[in-house]
């Protein structure tokens, strides 16, 4: 699947879900995901990754953590590194990974489309 990922002018990012019946506030990218969004956008305030939980050639790869706390949703995610750069970051993904993937997947792949 591809998704849309755009940064507004007060620099937070939000994936495009038009079929998302909640507020847009659970749309934004936090936790490492802005951070992780600057890296593949470059200077770009928008980019399209396609997300997949199949290992695919050219795929970089986010790795299941554990899920969030009692007093947090959502699961944290490690990526080891994004277009053969180290980077180590941890990502935190909320709920709408559900929605989307319909569960919290043991790796998520993903590449600048």
């Amino acid at each position: 699947m591809i998704k849309r990922f755009y940064k507004e002018k007060d620099g937070k990012w939000y994936v495009d879900l038009p079929e998302w019946t909640g507020s847009k506030s659970e749309l934004q990218m936090v936790g490492g995901a802005d951070t992780m969004l600057d890296i593949i956008a470059e200077d770009d305030n928008e980019v399209y990754l396609q997300l997949s939980t199949e290992k695919s050639e050219g795929f970089d790869i986010l790795q299941f953590m554990h899920l969030a706390t009692d007093y947090e949703n959502g699961a944290f995610y490690h990526m080891p590194e994004y277009n053969g750069f180290k980077f180590d970051l941890k990502i935190w993904l909320c709920d709408v990974t559900l929605f989307v993937f319909k569960e919290f997947p043991k790796s998520i792949y993903i590449k600048k489309y």
